[in-house]
């Protein structure tokens, strides 16, 4: 179980990106969390694996508080918790199977870490994270030669060599079309119920988070706004919707109406 405890982070700048954020993920959850850019999404999931250090708070994951870990008790914590970005973060110049690969450089030394090598057992299961993708064919190309649908496949088969107990996905279909969009989420569900992975994805639209996650919950401005299952989004009210997302939103497919993506003075 993951317990995030008041959690707080003001940025240099004074930026209140979180405020007392409290919420659990069970295990075996698909929680997704909805927000306009600015309203802490990206801050909440990089606070969890520690990619950016909380000001104030707790994230307690099976008991143990990832805060306070450092050193290799911290990278150990890591090696369970896969990340998916965005923008893919992947080797460009690199091949399809190096990029995968790099998903077990925690579990390797750092003389191995430095020259890339690996293991025969390591570049096997490299093998099996890219079939359960349907990107086999692609492991010796280079990763900037493939579509973008292709490249966060790569992401997603890189964290699974991480063998985690946890994914943490950030807006992981941002720059993806809806069929695209939708064929991730898929992969990602898929793991979710064979594995039994515990998921949280970022997402702004509501026709992927109504058909996706198992829980929701809607921040703004840093602060938790909106908790509930997927039967309440799918029965979301108005008013419900313009707290999340602004009194001008419009609700339009399960979206929004207009380029709402941005909130000024805020961090993702």
């Amino acid at each position: 179980m993951l317990e995030i405890r008041n959690l707080t982070k003001v940025y240099d700048d004074g930026t209140v990106a979180l405020k007392n954020v409290s919420f659990t993920v069970a295990e075996g959850e698909f929680l997704i969390i909805i927000g306009l850019s600015g309203s802490g999404k990206s801050t909440l999931l990089r606070c969890i694996n520690r990619l950016i250090d909380p000001t104030e708070g707790e994230i307690l994951w099976n008991g143990v508080d990832i805060v306070k870990l450092e050193g290799d008790d911290l990278r150990k914590a890591r090696r369970k918790i896969g990340m998916i970005f965005q923008h893919f973060n992947l080797i460009k110049r690199s091949s399809v199977l190096n990029n995968v690969l790099a998903g077990r450089l925690g579990y390797t030394s750092s003389k191995q870490s430095l020259f890339g090598r690996f293991s025969k057992k390591d570049i096997e299961r490299a093998y099996k994270s890219m079939e359960r993708l349907g990107i086999t064919d692609q492991a010796k190309k280079r990763a900037d030669e493939l579509s973008g649908g292709q490249q966060q496949r790569v992401g997603i088969a890189r964290a699974l060599m991480q063998e985690p107990e946890l994914i943490l996905a950030d807006e992981p279909v941002a720059s993806l079309d809806p069929v695209l969009a939708h064929s991730i989420l898929h992969r990602l569900e898929t793991l979710n119920k064979e594995d039994n992975l515990t998921i949280i994805c970022s997402l702004h639209y509501l026709d992927l988070v109504q058909k996706y996650s198992t829980r929701v919950i809607g921040l703004s401005y840093g602060e938790i706004v909106y908790e509930g299952s997927q039967k309440d989004i799918q029965a979301m009210t108005d008013e419900q919707f313009k707290e999340i997302y602004g009194e001008e939103a419009i609700r339009v497919g399960g979206g929004l109406e207009g380029d709402l993506t941005q909130v000024e003075g805020g961090a993702a």
